[in-house]
């Protein structure tokens, strides 16, 4: 049973990873706050010129439920675990105000974008 499992797993990340609805979800959602307050996440643009990945890059794909691979997933989990501070900001988590560190944040995916990158990456390190 367990090589099926391996196997399985292995398929998976060969093929990329499915973004689950909550993940979608808050991407969207990242998207829409990102338009009607002007500010969060870098631009394709902006993130080249730094050299880094984009959040509205990662949320696009993220919210039209695209394979995301295994080096991606990656980059999500470093960028959760570089944003942890992001959440002691004014207007995080705010609707009418929001801080441009949440919009990032819900751009990656969210709190269950974080949880599945984590996820993700403590089963593949399994193998």
């Amino acid at each position: 049973m367990l090589i099926f499992e391996q196997l399985g797993a292995a398929l998976e990340e060969s093929k990329g990873f499915k973004p689950p609805g909550s993940v979608r979800k808050a991407a969207a959602k990242g998207l829409e706050l990102r338009r009607k307050h002007g500010r969060g996440g870098l631009s394709v643009k902006q993130a080249a010129e730094q050299g880094i990945g984009s959040g509205v890059q990662r949320a696009v794909n993220l919210k039209n439920g695209d394979a995301i691979s295994l080096d991606t997933v990656k980059r999500m989990h470093a960028y959760f675990s570089r944003h942890q501070k992001d959440k002691q900001a004014e207007g995080w988590g705010s609707e009418a105000n929001p801080s441009a560190g949440w919009i990032a944040w819900l751009l990656w995916g969210g709190d269950a974008g974080w949880r599945w990158a984590k996820g993700i990456l403590k089963k593949t390190e399994k193998k």
